[in-house]
């Protein structure tokens, strides 16, 4: 998910409102320097995080600790990259800025990619109990929320989680994508083809999307639109774990016993 970090980042960089200014170091500055880090992190994530090292060590506060974050989700360094936004996090409530929350926000999408859905849990948790997050960013939150719940099968908190996602982000096809999947996975196979086929009109080619209407087709029996579907999926990511899951179904669904390749919960450096 290192695009949604990267957009974050730039979301996050918004002013403050005066109020949380006046407490703060001159924004100017500041924001220039962060925005050259942030540059300097996509194309060459070492030079950043040594620059926000000496920044760190200058006064450079949450925005030189986002940056180094920014900088291991590049190196897709995750257990380190969440340490630093959570530092960020920390160092933003100290100064009572808004932008606390984003970084916690980010924090919980890099301790999914971590593979640490508790940890994610509570650093979302504080992200979207501060009531700061609107719009996209919020929507987000509360998307990797409802994976941190799947992740500790929590489905009931995950489908709560995910009516509110389809709200604040139903743009986003992973939403519709993760609303599928919890769908068949529950056994409501209406609501399973309702929600993929809205994730089908907004991303219809992603492999994962295709492996998951193959799924749904399988589990309503309709085996003409799981063939198509996998190997839509199979064609689109033919090397890639989706794309081998994809082919593995078509070859195995002639087999009784066999039940079709199920998708799980997408790595958060997915999207």
């Amino acid at each position: 998910m290192i695009a949604l970090l990267f957009a974050a980042a730039v979301q996050s960089a918004t002013p403050a409102p005066p109020a949380a200014r006046a407490a703060a170091l001159p924004e100017d500055s500041r924001e220039a320097r962060y925005q050259r880090c942030v540059v300097t992190a996509e194309s060459d994530p070492a030079a950043a995080r040594a620059e926000a090292l000496r920044w760190a060590a200058a006064g450079g506060s949450w925005f030189a600790r986002q940056c180094a974050g920014l900088a291991y989700t590049q190196e897709r360094n995750w257990t380190a990259a969440a340490g630093e936004f959570e530092a960020a996090a920390k160092a933003a409530e100290l100064g009572h800025n808004v932008r606390a929350a984003n970084y916690w926000a980010q924090a919980g999408n890099a301790w999914l990619a971590a593979g640490d859905p508790g940890k994610a849990r509570a650093a979302l948790d504080t992200a979207l109990v501060a009531g700061t997050l609107t719009g996209l960013a919020l929507g987000e939150a509360q998307l990797d929320h409802a994976r941190a719940m799947v992740a500790a099968g929590q489905n009931d908190a995950a489908r709560r989680d995910l009516d509110l996602v389809l709200t604040t982000a139903g743009d986003d096809p992973l939403a519709w994508l993760l609303s599928a999947t919890l769908a068949r996975r529950e056994g409501d196979v209406p609501r399973a083809r309702k929600d993929i086929a809205e994730a089908l009109r907004r991303s219809p080619d992603d492999a994962s999307v295709q492996l998951e209407a193959g799924n749904i087709a399988a589990l309503a029996r309709d085996e003409a639109g799981a063939r198509a579907a996998w190997a839509q999926a199979a064609r689109l990511a033919p090397t890639s774990p989706v794309g081998k899951s994809a082919l593995a179904a078509l070859q195995q669904f002639d087999t009784p016993a066999t039940t079709p390749a199920s998708t799980s919960v997408p790595p958060a450096q997915s999207r």
